[in-house]
């Protein structure tokens, strides 16, 4: 297998061990590629993290980052790979130290959301096309 291949399959077994499901193009399916082959088939691969510990430092970048539609996702891609609730909010409570109020007020405004979602679900994670 070449190297592009083996990056690119290396990445969609992490997105899929990460969000638990298979990578699905959107509007954008040459990002998508990208993502999947570069980010999770590179950076998501490398040694030293964890999995759950990468998925820390993704939560924490997206809350921090205030992108809503992403930080959707990792919440989703936390609760899979195993962390509760109370974890995700705790993360979101000590940035508000480190990015502001408003970082983890929306933050929170968004977990509470996404565990409505689930709740009405029956407890599955929502598909929100990521």
């Amino acid at each position: 297998m070449n190297q592009p291949a083996a990056r690119h399959e290396r990445g969609a077994a992490m997105f899929q061990q990460v969000f638990g499901r298979e990578p699905r193009p959107g509007s954008y399916p040459e990002f998508l590629r990208i993502t999947v082959d570069h980010l999770f088939g590179e950076i998501w691969t490398r040694p030293h993290l964890s999995v759950e510990e990468r998925e820390l430092v993704a939560l924490t970048a997206v809350t921090l980052a205030r992108t809503e539609w992403e930080l959707r996702g990792h919440i989703g891609a936390a609760l899979h790979l195993g962390m509760s609730r109370e974890k995700i909010v705790e993360v979101i409570i000590q940035l508000a130290y480190y990015g502001g109020w408003p970082v983890a007020n929306n933050g929170l405004r968004v977990a509470q959301e996404v565990f409505a979602e689930l709740d009405g679900a029956g407890g599955k994670d929502p598909d929100h096309d990521r």
